[in-house]
């Protein structure tokens, strides 16, 4: 018999996950990550603060702009990586994402539409395959 895991279970393994790949990745990662399955999107919430070069970029008349275009471009540079981990996870496949980070608090919130509504597979109690 096949041990189902719970959609709390999943969501927790990828919140490690993709913290333990920011980390790898970039060196840093966040605080704390809590991910959410909804329908067919994967929601994840990263808590940390600002990078210090963010920071320093702020105080400068396009300091807004910037930080969202780095961040941009992280997320560009990441999303191959994480878009595996995903799939390693759920066995579904990224078919577009999208990040933005609050210039304020350093919250970044990512969203992942998936190739399948990863909701039913928990009311039906089907496995993730």
């Amino acid at each position: 018999m096949e041990i189902v895991p719970t959609k709390g279970q999943i969501e927790d393994k990828i919140s490690k996950g993709v913290t333990k790949f920011y980390v790898k990745s970039l060196g840093v990662g966040p605080n704390q990550s809590r991910s959410y399955l909804l329908q067919d999107m994967i929601i994840i919430r990263l808590k940390g603060k600002l990078l210090p070069i963010e920071e320093t970029l702020l105080d400068g008349h396009r300091g807004v702009q910037l930080v969202k275009d780095l961040r941009k471009a992280l997320h560009e540079a990441t999303i191959d990586g994480i878009s595996a981990l995903l799939k390693k996870i759920t066995k579904h496949t990224v078919l577009s994402s999208h990040s933005d980070i609050s210039t304020k608090t350093g919250e970044i919130v990512q969203v992942f539409v998936m190739d399948a509504n990863l909701d039913k597979q928990f009311i039906n109690k089907e496995p993730l395959r």
